[in-house]
Order: C-alpha cells, then structure tokens, then sequence
C-alpha cells in the first residue's frame, strides 16, 4: 500500500463533520418537525428549493420569502408544488418572516449585515444555510475546495478521477456544493464509505467556520482579494477561506499551492501537501515535463501523460496538479489517472469551444467572474482575440486585467457597470491604441460589436472577468445568450 493510498486508507475510520454548539434539546441534525423555518431566497438555482424541500419533509412549518415575485420564480416554485410549503411570501422580506421563525435559512449571496439576519439574530434565531443543513445529516467523507479561481473545475476534476477509478467498487462518489448541485435530496443514498466533493465558495464558507466545519481533504486552489462588496475587506474575505483549514485535525490533510509571493500564509493543522510547477521536494504533486510527480513521505509516484486538449492553459496544469492531489489522497490510483483525465469533459462556461462559423470561433469563458480567470482565458487562447468583458462591480482591481487586454486582445467590447472604468484601465495602458475598444449598449449590441471586430481566423471570446449580475440571471444566463447568438450568427 503506498503512502497515499495508506493515508486515505486511515480516511475512512472518519468522516466529514461539523460541529455545532445548539440549544433547546433539539436533535441539531435532522430534527426539524414542527419548527418555524424561515428559507430567506428562493431564488432559481438549486439551494434554496433544495432547502426547503428538505426541510418541509422533515416536518418543519416552512416559510420561503424573496424579493422576486411569483412570474420570476415560477420554476422554482413548480419544483416545490409536491411538498408543503406553508407560505410564500415574495417581493419583499416584511419583519414578520424573520420575528416569527425558529430556523432563519438564508441563501450564500444575501450579506451576513443584512437587516433580516441581523433582527433574527438579535432574536435568538438559529440560522443556517443550504450547504450547512447537508453536512449536519452527512455521514461521507468530504473533500472540500475552495479558492478564488479554479475551484469548479478542480472539484469537478476530482470527482472525475475517483470516480473513474472506484466504476467496478461499490463505494461512490458524489459532487456538490457551489458548483450548483445541491446534495440533500440524496442524503439517504449517500453511504458513510463515500466521499462527497464540495465547492464551497467564501460565502459559503462564513458560517462554516463559525460552526467549525472540518473536511477530511481541504484544497485551496489559490488565493487573490475578490467579493469585497461583501465581505467588505480583502482580510475578511480571506478569513472565510482559512475557515476550510481551522476545524481540521494533524489525521487530515490541506491540499494548497506551492508558496510564491501571493500566497497569503494559510495556516494549517493538518498534513499539508503541495502542489504547483517544480518539484519542491515536499510532499504533494507537481507538475513535471511530461509527468505529475506524486509524493507522500518516502512514497513517490509518476502521473505520465499530456495534458489533455479539453483542459487548455497554464492555470488547468494547476487545477490538474491540485485535484490529482486530492484524488490520489483519498485512494485513486495514478496509472488510471492519465486515461481518466482525457476523457473528462470541462463544466459549461469554462472556455467553452460552442460554434465556429464563417470563420470565427466562439469562446464561451462566462464562468470567469474574476480578472484572475480571465486573464487565465486570454492567455490560453491563440491567435487574434475579440473579448467580451466587463460586468458587475464587486470591488475589485481591474488594472491588470485591463493591461492583459491591451496586451492580448485585437479587440474588445466592455459590458455592464465596469465598462467605463475598463475603458480608462485600458487607454491608459495602451498608448498607442493597438486595441480597439466598444462599449455596448446591451447583450445582443455588445455580440454584434465583437463578431463586426472579427475576420476569418480570429477567436470571439466571452470571458468577463465580473460578476454577472447587473445584466444577467447568473453567469450561466449570461453564457447561453452569448451561445445562443454564437451558434445563430450570420455575417450580415
């Protein structure tokens, strides 16, 4: 048995915990019958009709309140049509949702200074979230990741490369999270010999430390200052990320990267193993020409193979090395890695190749919200770059990104609330006005500018280094009406 595969093995005596600190004689996992449950935004993704689905099963008398109404939220609420909800109550969040409930649920994206939090809270309210409600029930071994950039994809990864190595054994592994998939509709299926791979974002991450959550692999992908418009400081942003590591025991392991002049100084009580280019010489994996080297203690092991088409740049040998890591701690075996990683298809929205017409090629990169990955986008791209940019303002600098783009970019067309601070980023550091700049109107005008930048050979690409929501449902709204108009697209 090698060093990780002794390592993990040692994994199993143990699962995925958190600890709670609960009053009122209430089972704090799973009993919920007859109380007052507050689920504060619905919205139109899975956790917060997840949550009330589980919660109304269970018994409890369940409120759902958002500022959306009824037409908006149709979809959700047909998902809820077979359980009983005791009430909707949508366009707004009046006192009485949150002074009349035992349980306040609130959704990852409403702000922990919210006024409703902050009344139920002076109240004595218990609150939780989705992605809470989940580990309190599950019984698996979790394997957490977070980051600033690259955590969907690597925990993708991860759940790709045990589960291609575990197909003939009965144990499962199962993929949640932020990365949209919501796991309690599955918790009775879900086997104390599984492992469960979660994408926890920052927000996420919040409450979990205060109720100090403890995977048994915590990954950290990298680490850069994003999301200030709700944490409200690069310091507290990065204290919910260290929240991942700050429950763990010396018996786990916290898979994060090699240290370089960004890494903010994690603090870990577990087993660290790295991961980055260069053998270092610790234990980790690493990328190598040709090979990953794997090491735990005087254990080492060789990952052959190319790096797959499908996971293009330098920021997916990264995410590679780290989920390779992970996976390889919790038993996969590495001669099956390689195969398994050609055959693993990249999330929607991730440099996404959707159409390629009269020439142009069409780059889906939505899944960017940060500068970070998406000057990750341009850089895996060849060729001529007309890029679609720019977004929501959630605090962030945008001057490097806007240096990449006068770098990389023949073309680009600005989106959204950053677009007049992108457009001076950008001037200013390109003098001798190399790139041309459009700001558009709306989705629809912004696409017809980039294609009317385009000729023959050149890559049309989507990758907005914002946020999503002053124009856009979500990022993924956003990337299937750019898709949408790729693939209908004639030269008029």
């Amino acid at each position: 048995m090698s060093g990780a595969a002794g390592f993990a093995a040692g994994m199993w005596r143990g699962t995925g915990e958190i600890e709670l600190s609960l009053s009122g004689g209430v089972n704090p996992k799973t009993d919920f019958a007859g109380r007052r449950v507050t689920v504060l935004g619905l919205g139109r993704n899975a956790g917060g009709v997840a949550a009330a689905r589980y919660l109304a099963r269970l018994g409890a008398l369940v409120t759902v309140t958002d500022l959306q109404d009824e037409t908006l939220l149709r979809d959700s609420m047909q998902q809820l049509s077979d359980v009983d909800i005791q009430r909707f109550v949508l366009g707004g969040h009046p006192e009485a949702v949150f002074r009349e409930c035992d349980v306040l649920v609130v959704n990852p994206a409403v702000r922990p200074d919210h006024s409703g939090v902050l009344l139920a809270r002076g109240l004595g309210v218990e609150i939780t979230s989705e992605i809470e409600l989940f580990c309190r029930a599950n019984q698996a071994t979790v394997i957490g990741v977070t980051g600033s950039n690259g955590k969907s994809t690597t925990s993708a990864l991860i759940h790709h490369l045990l589960q291609q190595s575990w197909q003939n054994e009965q144990r499962r592994v199962w993929l949640g999270g932020n990365i949209g998939i919501s796991l309690l509709d599955q918790l009775d299926r879900i086997a104390a010999g599984d492992i469960v791979v979660l994408e926890l974002s920052s927000f996420q991450l919040e409450l979990l430390r205060q109720r100090r959550f403890r995977p048994k692999i915590a990954v950290i992908t990298n680490f850069s200052p994003n999301h200030l418009d709700w944490h409200g400081t690069a310091a507290a942003y990065r204290r919910a990320k260290q929240g991942i590591l700050d429950s763990q025991l010396p018996t786990d392991a916290a898979v994060l990267p090699t240290v370089n002049g960004s890494d903010p100084g994690w603090r870990a009580r577990a087993r660290v193993f790295r991961f980055g280019n260069g053998d270092t010489e610790e234990d980790g994996v690493f990328l190598e020409p040709g090979c990953l080297v794997l090491r735990s203690g005087r254990i080492e092991d060789t990952m052959r193979g190319a790096q797959p088409p499908q996971l293009p740049g330098a920021h997916n040998r990264l995410n590679i090395a780290a989920a390779a890591c992970a996976a390889w701690l919790a038993g996969a075996d590495p001669a099956g890695c390689a195969d398994a990683l050609m055959s693993f298809i990249p999330l929607p929205h991730r440099l996404q190749f959707v159409a390629e017409r009269f020439g142009r090629r069409f780059v889906n990169d939505s899944l960017a919200t940060t500068p970070e990955s998406a000057i990750q986008g341009l850089r895996a791209i060849n060729g001529r770059i007309i890029l679609l940019a720019g977004g929501y303002d959630k605090g962030q600098n945008l001057a490097e990104f806007a240096a990449e783009i006068a770098q990389h970019a023949t073309g680009v067309v600005l989106l959204g609330q950053t677009a007049p601070m992108l457009q001076r980023l950008i001037r200013a550091q390109d003098r001798q006005n190399e790139t041309a700049v459009r700001v558009a109107r709306n989705p629809t005008d912004g696409f017809l500018q980039a294609v009317a930048l385009s000729r023959p050979g050149d890559t049309v690409l989507l990758s907005p280094g914002c946020a999503s929501f002053d124009w856009y449902r979500d990022y993924r709204d956003r990337g299937e009406q750019f898709s949408e108009m790729a693939r209908a697209w004639t030269p008029q």
